[in-house]
């Protein structure tokens, strides 16, 4: 890449609008979809593999992600998300036109590598125009894109498939990738060129990494719910990751041009940002499971009303988003901020642990309020710290490992929750996201100084 361009506020804001529709995109097609997957299986014949209609879209999202991330450090920003809406509108058609479930399940899959590429090359963008102490400002708008779409997607999704069919939220899809192909088109010409077009691409590497993510993403969501632990099968998932990421990490360490540059894990900053970032997804993941389910069979509301009760998570996180960027920014560095941020997890995840059938509603509502909150102040946060700490020429290939290790953090804390859900009891499922929250503590803690210093 050329040499970095100071950029002005007045010029960094259409950059930002215009990515912040991709990443509107890509998070509302992870919620929208929840309340019509039911609808869905029963009229596609889907049956006990209903999971696979949100399954296949994490898989093939996940994996993409770091590939997409390095790509557009080669080639540029707008050479892969242009491709990327076009891959997310077709595989969108295709699964309004589904008819049977195998079909849509894979069409899911595809509109997976297409979201993966929305959401990195739109989170790198950001790093692209804004300097490193501006960058919390700007990264609340990706947080309000994703409360937005945490809000309105199930209630949206809810009311295209009782009001039409639950192939509207697919078709819907099509005018906004139309929008975010214009707008992120502007956006995108407004960066610095790329000088990384020679490079050779590691295909093996890149072969490798989908190979070991999904066999450590298959482990952590399945594990425990769909086989046991102690199973056949978790032998299998456990080596297969193991020697895949054994063969990874062997030949990108011999590649002349690395799909995954090691170095990234020689950096105590990314290293520790990268923990911090699944842990803190795992505590998403965590509570927004859990709380639905509690108001449903604790305290006995309806699906509706149960969504209407997880209301005040959802804004404290976009709320607490806000300023938490607007904090670091006046301090100049993010770790005050995410040590705050993570005991604050892991206090609202404590006293959620506590929480019963005699537990006033009001003071539920607080409880939730305390984990959205530290949630929302610690996430962007960590955006910043590792996109920071990273060499210029490795922003993307960052970023996308930043949300590969959000996403096996959250198939994690899902699962998690789910198992001590149903051998405890809700207690035990908030009590256990609230010790790896403790644990994300201390390892802010003792990395200290090297932690997150930018």
């Amino acid at each position: 890449m050329t040499a970095a361009k100071t950029y002005t506020h007045e010029e960094i804001l259409p950059v930002i609008r215009g990515v912040a529709l991709c990443i509107l995109l890509a998070a509302l097609d992870q919620t929208i979809i929840v309340p019509a997957v039911p609808r869905m299986a029963r009229d596609l014949g889907g049956g006990p593999h209903i999971a696979w209609i949100i399954s296949a879209y994490l898989l093939t999202g996940t994996a993409a992600t770091p590939i997409f991330g390095r790509l557009s450090d080669i080639y540029g920003r707008r050479r892969l998300m242009q491709p990327a809406i076009l891959v997310f509108a077709a595989a969108s058609l295709g699964c309004a036109a589904a008819t049977h479930f195998w079909e849509i399940a894979l069409w899911r899959a595809v509109q997976g590598i297409g979201g993966a590429g929305l959401m990195v090359i739109a989170q790198t963008a950001i790093a692209d125009v804004a300097p490193p102490r501006e960058r919390g400002r700007y990264q609340i708008y990706m947080s309000g894109m994703w409360g937005i779409a945490s809000i309105a997607g199930p209630m949206l999704g809810g009311a295209l498939t009782d009001s039409l069919s639950w192939r509207g939220i697919f078709w819907i899809n099509l005018p906004l990738c139309a929008l975010a192909w214009v707008f992120s088109g502007r956006a995108l010409r407004r960066l610095p060129p790329h000088a990384g077009a020679g490079q050779r691409i590691d295909f093996l590497g890149a072969a490798l990494l989908v190979c070991a993510i999904t066999a450590w993403l298959v482990l952590a969501a399945s594990g425990g719910r769909d086989f046991p632990w102690d199973s056949r099968a978790t032998l299998i998932l456990v080596a297969s990751g193991v020697v895949f990421t054994g063969l990874t990490a062997w030949v990108e360490h011999h590649a002349p041009a690395p799909m995954l540059p090691l170095r990234l894990f020689a950096n105590a900053t990314v290293l520790g940002g990268l923990l911090l970032s699944a842990t803190n997804s795992l505590c998403t993941f965590g509570g927004s499971l859990l709380l639905p389910l509690f108001f449903q069979y604790i305290k006995h509301t309806s699906a509706a009303v149960s969504g209407l009760y997880t209301t005040p998570f959802l804004l404290a996180f976009v709320i607490l988003s806000y300023i938490g960027g607007k904090i670091s920014r006046a301090l100049g560095r993010t770790k005050p901020t995410m040590l705050a941020a993570l005991a604050l997890c892991a206090l609202g995840l404590g006293l959620l642990a506590t929480m019963g059938a005699s537990t006033p509603l009001l003071l539920c509502e607080a409880y939730s309020v305390l984990l959205g909150g530290g949630i929302g102040l610690v996430q962007p946060n960590i955006t910043v710290a590792i996109q920071n700490a990273a060499q210029r020429g490795d922003v993307g290939i960052a970023t996308g490992c930043m949300l590969l290790f959000r996403a096996i953090g959250g198939a994690f804390g899902a699962t998690l929750a789910a198992v001590m859900l149903l051998a405890h009891g809700f207690g035990a499922g908030f009590g256990a996201c609230a010790l790896v929250a403790l644990l994300a503590v201390g390892i802010a803690a003792v990395m200290r100084d090297a932690l997150l210093r930018s």
